[in-house]
């Protein structure tokens, strides 16, 4: 919904509560009120209401996520409830997870249990360059690693272009540093599973006690413990959103565009230009990108992965075509037929009663001509 749209939704009443979504559930909005509300002395009021979407936003198609800034109308103080009335424009929105109003990825890694990987950390980097947020880079487990691996590392991620903050959640190292960094922001906390994300969330908000993981001895892997987004506060201002863990996210991206979510490749076309414009930095002459840097491996494997996805795009067709493109293990596109639900769909009784009444009615029919 545009900006003028949105606005002329909005209600005259300057007194109108507002508030930010904190969690969605079915139908059902938890949203935390910006300032708690006081009447004739009373102060033990709730902060959070639990709310309904009003009927004229169903009729719009307007979508409440979580991180969505909204008004709330007829607040009922003692049941807890509300109404949310107007859904303000969004700064940024992301639809993996589903959240609106991010300002930045703090991306969670483990440097040992499960071991750093590469490959996979560049994955992770490319699918957060391509939200345009801010990276926050985060290496946990540090003290079960030595001095010199630690500066290595941190020398190495340097040059692909990140500051990683390098903590420990069982020797406090570093927490304070994450803090500062995340202090009157919306952060969306990532990385793949068993590396500390619910640890380090339970670590900064004590109150939230989210459920963690033990990492896959066969594996190397931690399992996913959490399911859903949900932002929680920080006692020193703003707000955190965990995220379902994944060990593999899905590039599905351009291969013009793969280039832009690398530092190094985004220095190299800043300092000279491809000789041509829709160059993929692979085979083409007079390319600024391709070269001798660290990652230029990890750019081609994800460059066939983004070619794979646009010729399988290409053959599918438009959104009304009869297949759709899935991603399956590591990169793997395959396509399968989309179901056409009225195929599938069981009549209604209404339905089912007509039916037989024409049936009986020509029934009948058959047996007077018969007579």
């Amino acid at each position: 919904m545009d900006d003028e749209l949105s606005n002329s939704l909005a209600p005259e009443d300057s007194s109108t509560l507002q508030g930010t979504v904190l969690a969605v559930q079915a139908n059902y909005y938890s949203v935390r009120l910006d300032q708690p509300p006081s009447a004739g002395g009373i102060s033990a009021m709730p902060v959070s209401l639990l709310c309904t979407r009003r009927t004229r936003l169903k009729k719009i198609g307007q979508q409440v996520m979580v991180g969505d800034r909204v008004i709330v109308e007829e607040p009922d103080w003692e049941g807890g409830r509300g109404a949310i009335s107007h859904v303000f424009p969004r700064r940024t929105e992301l639809d993996r997870p589903p959240i609106a109003n991010v300002d930045q990825i703090l991306l969670v890694f483990s440097l040992a249990e499960p071991s750093l990987e590469p490959l996979q950390l560049s994955r992770f980097l490319v699918k957060a360059e391509s939200t345009g947020l801010i990276i926050r880079l985060c290496l946990n487990k540090s003290d079960l690693v030595s001095s010199a691996e630690q500066q290595q590392w941190r020398k190495r991620l340097q040059q692909w272009g990140y500051e990683p903050l390098l903590i420990s959640l069982r020797t406090h190292k570093g927490l304070k540093s994450v803090q500062a960094e995340l202090t009157q922001k919306i952060t969306v906390i990532s990385g793949p599973s068993g590396v500390g994300k619910s640890s380090l969330i339970n670590r900064l908000i004590p109150d939230v006690e989210l459920r963690t993981g033990v990492v896959s001895g066969k594996l190397g892997r931690g399992r996913h413990t959490t399911r859903h987004v949900e932002l929680f506060e920080l006692p020193s201002g703003g707000l955190l959103a965990d995220t379902p863990g994944f060990n593999q996210p899905d590039l599905h991206c351009l291969p013009t565009q793969l280039a832009h979510y690398f530092p190094e490749a985004r220095q190299r076309l800043a300092e000279n230009d491809c000789q041509f414009s829709n160059c993929l930095h692979r085979d083409e002459p007079n390319c600024a990108v391709r070269g001798e840097w660290e990652r230029y491996d990890h750019y081609l494997t994800f460059l066939d992965e983004a070619v794979a996805y646009q010729t399988a795009i290409e053959r599918t067709g438009d959104a009304e075509s009869t297949l759709k493109v899935k991603t399956k293990g590591e990169g793997q596109l395959h396509s399968e037929p989309k179901l056409e639900a009225k195929k599938y769909r069981r009549p209604s009784r209404r339905t089912e009663k007509q039916v037989l009444r024409t049936l009986y009615r020509d029934l009948e029919e058959l047996m007077t001509e018969g007579d």
